[in-house]
């Protein structure tokens, strides 16, 4: 078994700004490298903790074999963690989908390459048994430490019972677990059944849930287990919607935890705060259109910094839905503290400045 480096544990069991790395095309949907570098120098300098790369908003289409995007982006992205040195520990976690075969073969990628963790999706194996999902990821583990992820159905994922969490939760290189339902009841599964886990301790909960980040981040789960109250909290976010205006994410991160640690600012603000946030990601996320617009919304909030060159997506269909774009102009204009516009274009000419010998 890999153990996670303890020091970058110990950073992780305390909670981090994980931003799910976008992939950046060309209008001809060639990787355009100048501005996938910059997304992750862009990450970087916001003061995040990690990045997650070949995740859902990097396109799993970059798997195909048409593409063969895989192993080049996850390379690119940790380069510029080497380049950086940041002064913190910096966690990478690489995504890792398929069968059992598809993802020890992205696992032990992901390993070489650097990452310190695999975020294990269950995404495409709707057919599988939640006892053959174990399994998968009892063997994936023994590769590479695990994040844990659940995804919605409505984004490729599907549903997974308490049952399933409580003996994920028992699997020894399991570290932290991604609670991405958007359902409430199902995020009480999984926080319940690692209040359960002898390892409740070892396993840090994290949020997807983009509809409802602080709310997450602010509450206390109490269970009882055994006649003894066990507490827990949702200490950081790997999330799509931290992929835009980071710096402004890890400012929000700092301040839950000093209202949370100091009694410092307003909880009430906070939650106010909070509902501004999930009407932005209704507008970036797409939901009314069961959340189609998803990657292209995320695209084009970054186009509009320059992060980006455009919308483009692998998949050509792919595309803003109906009122997207109107719905973006809003909360531009409803909510201009959210953004971080002023970082990112202090900074942009050194985010895209080209390595040596890049064309």
């Amino acid at each position: 078994m890999n153990p996670l480096d303890p020091i970058k544990n110990k950073y992780l069991q305390e909670g981090l700004v994980i931003p799910a790395h976008p992939l950046a095309l060309k209008a001809n949907r060639k990787l355009d490298e100048t501005h996938q570098r910059a997304l992750s120098r862009y990450y970087l300098a916001s003061g995040a903790g990690g990045m997650a790369v070949g995740v859902h908003s990097t396109q799993f289409e970059i798997r195909d074999k048409q593409y063969g995007l895989l192993a080049p982006v996850l390379k690119m992205a940790m380069e510029e963690v080497q380049a950086a040195k940041p002064e913190k520990p910096f966690l990478m976690v690489s995504g890792i989908v398929g069968d059992t075969d598809q993802a020890l073969e992205e696992a032990y990628l992901a390993k070489s390459l650097g990452y310190d963790l695999g975020l294990l999706s269950a995404g495409g194996l709707g057919d599988w048994s939640e006892t053959q999902l174990i399994r998968r990821a009892e063997k994936v583990a023994e590769l590479i430490p695990l994040f844990g992820f659940y995804l919605q159905p409505s984004a490729g994922g599907r549903l997974l019972s308490h049952e399933f969490w409580k003996d994920f939760a028992a699997i020894p290189n399991v570290h932290a677990i991604k609670m991405a339902p958007f359902n409430r009841y199902q995020t009480l599964d999984v926080v319940r059944a690692v209040c359960a886990s002898e390892r409740k301790h070892e396993i840090a909960l994290y949020t997807g849930n983009d509809d409802n980040i602080v709310a997450d981040l602010l509450s206390s789960f109490s269970f009882m287990v055994d006649g003894q109250l066990v507490t827990k909290r949702i200490v950081g976010g790997l999330l799509g919607h931290w992929a835009v205006w980071t710096s402004k994410a890890v400012a929000l991160l700092n301040r839950v935890k000093d209202c949370l640690d100091r009694d410092e600012g307003d909880m009430a603000d906070l939650l106010a705060l909070g509902v501004q946030i999930t009407d932005t990601n209704a507008a970036i996320f797409d939901p009314s259109h069961q959340f189609k617009g998803c990657i292209p919304g995320i695209h084009e909030v970054l186009r509009r910094q320059g992060l980006l060159q455009g919308r483009w997506c692998l998949n050509p269909q792919e595309v803003l839905s109906p009122g997207q774009m109107e719905e973006i102009d809003r909360v531009y204009s409803d909510y201009p503290e959210l953004n971080d516009d002023d970082f990112v274009k202090k900074h942009l000419s050194a985010f895209l400045k080209p390595r040596q010998g890049e064309r």
